[in-house]
């Protein structure tokens, strides 16, 4: 029997080809989705792990072994909003640790980078980037020490007193292989929260794989009246039911089997291509993007098995009495109680406002189980929703088109949803992406501050950090001054005596010191009153986003002989935004007190802003993905409709029917379902969005912009597009030939 089942496909001529390998390509495209999601989440905790070793300078690491100490100090820098991780070390002895990805720690004058950094350091002037780094380079960091190809990296060399002496730097014997137990925001290799990418790539991957599940079904229903005679011949000469049953599920595994097979070439065809999209903010290598055992054996066994479940329930019908093909009745309408699971969904994400779960693996099951319950209870209330609008047409309309198509759709309206089922759950996948990401967006994706706050460039220390130096050189102001693009620039001086403390400000932060005619070209800052010299400036004023240039600060009884003996706490400098001018202010100014960091608006901004710019990539991957899947769902199911009901359009054909008649009922029976479920498609997925953002980030859904509901017209027409270009069939396949019985 199992022979049998496994020779009917492949010998049933053209047709039963074209649908074996429907279901295959069905299931090839939701495998592939699914391995490259569960790849993307292991290759976030491997490029976790690649950059551990950044902890090495933790203060809470007690780790030690007896070797020669290594002074390390780490901190940051950035070039035109692009992280750079710079680690400056010095070794006491030939023992001292080396970290990984290189072969031998650099001397003073010397430094290892990564190869971004290499690369980019060779395509900008070296005032903006390569005079940061004093000397020669020595080598080129190996991938063991790199999070992703695009990481930018440098492992400077310093003379031991001098680092030892800088700020931030600690003795270290062993190189950090984990992460500390606690991170008092010294953790710079805590790396990207795998927690939270699982749990977005996890609702992606079921929001990906229930319109495939879908299309497989439809798939396996193409042709159904055809082999639905052919089974109930077979009850005839003698077959059980469950054998019947067997061959259709060998047959419909078979192509399930196929599929899985096909979907983990397709992964591993596009693994190159998956591991240059920036999910993370940065490309994957591609090596990190693998597969556990667990998981290879969980999609090659478990994708056939849901793949046989769902078209073996496609093709339930199958299991008839041998008669039953021809004894049709009218199948019962659809109940009211088919919105229950639609409401469950909604009413389990509504649930967990204000009750989020704490850890990660509760926040995945709680809004993983409700998007899928939500998908879930659209399927279902699909068909009710269909009857309800079908009858309220048939009450209003008097044309005999539509008068046959709402009554078809009210007396079978299962069939007329199982059609556009695909592309509903498409909008609904759609609206809740772009509804979720686009709020994201809104929320993180504007840098703020005034535009003159974020042409700024701060070095030195915050607050009320010790003082960065004695003085700012002459020779440095005038590097400054000689930067093209260059505005202005404030010696901001320490306060040790609170001089001129504004006694309203409840802030606990000592105003700085600051000379008025620097504060005149700096006019962001404020300005003084007429006829100072020195001004009192909160510190907070050289951190604030917002202008300051109605401001006038109070006088502060300092002279300027007594300011410049008073050690510096930062050099606040404005430019005209551009990268040549920021970039080259940040290489003077680190070139002259390396030990203390610059920092601009876009620096702490630019981390997000990658991310952000991830998850927008993720929202087109999924809109990409699924509104085609969709499209091709559509048009099998019209065929798959068409053909089971030739004979009936047939013999209408010979009643008198014109063929204009008949494209109209068939395009009706498609176009009113996929409307008025789209609809409710829409809104639901507008609303679980709103839902899940309030729970889990405490955001208002912010309402999507005219490109989504552009997009949403467009993928409508479209699919008005497909079911039209499915109507010429029908002059094909309603011949007087299909009316005849047999």
């Amino acid at each position: 029997m199992i022979a049998l089942a496994l020779r009917l496909p492949v010998s049933g001529g053209r047709e039963a080809l074209a649908r074996l390998v429907s279901i295959a390509a069905a299931v090839a495209v939701g495998v592939a989705l699914l391995l490259s999601t569960l790849a993307g989440i292991n290759a976030v905790d491997s490029s976790n792990e690649r950059q551990l070793w950044w902890n090495t300078g933790a203060a809470a690491r007690t780790a030690s072994a007896p070797v020669d100490p290594l002074w390390w100090r780490a901190h940051d820098d950035h070039y035109d909003g692009k992280p750079i991780f710079e680690v400056d070390v010095a070794a006491t002895g030939p023992t001292s640790p080396v970290p990984p990805g290189m072969t031998a720690l650099p001397a003073p004058g010397e430094y290892w980078a990564s190869p971004a950094l290499v690369k980019l350091v060779a395509a900008v002037p070296s005032a903006e980037l390569g005079d940061r780094f004093p000397g020669r380079l020595a080598g080129v960091l190996g991938d063991a020490a790199l999070a992703s190809p695009d990481s930018l990296i440098a492992v400077v060399g310093r003379p031991v007193d001098r680092l030892r002496a800088a700020p931030g730097a600690r003795p270290v014997t062993t190189i950090a292989d984990a992460l500390p137990a606690k991170c008092a925001g010294d953790c710079p290799g805590a790396g990207v929260r795998g927690d939270a990418m699982t749990l977005i790539l996890s609702v992606v991957a079921g929001a990906l794989i229930f319109p495939v599940l879908v299309f497989i079904g439809t798939a396996t229903r193409l042709s159904a009246a055809r082999r639905e005679q052919r089974f109930a011949a077979m009850r005839l000469v003698g077959a059980t039911p469950g054998q019947v049953a067997l061959i259709s599920a060998v047959e419909s595994t078979l192509a399930a089997v196929a599929g899985t097979a096909a979907g983990f070439a397709l992964f591993a065809a596009l693994r190159p291509l998956v591991a240059q999209v920036p999910f993370t903010g940065d490309r994957y290598f591609t090596d990190d993007l693998t597969l556990h055992v667990v998981q290879v054996l969980a999609v090659a066994l478990g994708v056939p098995v849901a793949a046989a479940v769902s078209a073996r329930l496609a093709l339930r019908r199958v299991s008839v009495s041998p008669l039953g093909v021809s004894r049709r009745v009218t199948p019962r309408p659809p109940q009211a109680w088919r919105l229950l699971p639609l409401a469950a969904g909604i009413g389990e994400l509504a649930w967990f406002v204000g009750r989020r779960p704490e850890t990660t693996d509760g926040q995945t099951w709680a809004y993983l189980s409700g998007f899928v319950l939500v998908m879930l209870g659209l399927v279902v209330a699909g068909p009710w929703l269909t009857m309800a609008a079908a009858r309220l047409v048939a009450r209003r309309t008097s044309r005999p088109a539509s008068l046959i198509a709402v009554r078809r759709l009210a007396d079978d309206p299962k069939a007329g949803f199982r059609s556009v089922s695909g592309l509903v759950l498409a909008l609904f996948v759609t609206s809740a992406t772009v509804g979720i990401i686009g709020t994201i967006n809104a929320n993180r994706g504007v840098l703020s501050g005034d535009p003159q706050t974020r042409a700024a460039v701060q070095h030195g220390a915050l607050l009320e950090d010790p003082p960065m130096a004695d003085r700012v050189p002459e020779a440095v102001l005038a590097g400054l001054q000689a930067v093209p693009g260059y505005r202005g620039a404030v010696v901001v001086h320490a306060n040790p005596a609170r001089v001129a403390a504004d006694p309203a400000d409840p802030r606990p932060w000592a105003p700085a010191l600051v000379l008025c005619s620097e504060l005149a070209d700096t006019p962001v800052v404020g300005g003084c009153a007429p006829g100072a010299e020195v001004a009192a400036v909160p510190m907070y004023q050289f951190v604030d986003l917002r202008t300051a240039e109605a401001r006038q600060w109070p006088t502060a009884p300092v002279t300027p002989a007594r300011l410049a003996a008073l050690p510096v706490q930062m050099v606040y400098v404005t430019t005209d935004g551009s990268t040549a001018a920021t970039e080259r202010v940040r290489t003077v100014l680190g070139r002259a007190f390396p030990d203390h960091e610059s920092r601009m608006v876009k620096d702490w901004g630019s981390d997000q802003q990658r991310q952000l710019a991830g998850f927008r990539q993720l929202a087109n991957v999924v809109i990409l993905t699924t509104l085609p899947i969709a499209g091709c769902s559509l048009a099998v199911s019209v065929v798959a409709g068409l053909s089971e009901r030739r004979r009936p359009f047939a013999l209408l054909r010979l009643g008198g029917a014109p063929l204009g008649l008949l494209r109209t009922v068939v395009a009706l029976e498609s176009a009113l379902p996929l409307v008025v479920v789209a609809v409710v498609a829409t809104g639901t997925g507008l609303l679980s969005a709103h839902l899940f953002l309030t729970s889990q980030m405490h955001y208002t859904l912010v309402s999507p912009g005219a490109v989504y509901y552009a997009l949403v017209v467009v993928g409508l027409v479209a699919s008005l597009g497909i079911i039209a270009s499915t109507l010429p069939l029908l002059r094909r396949i309603t011949g007087p030939e299909a009316a005849r019985n047999g």
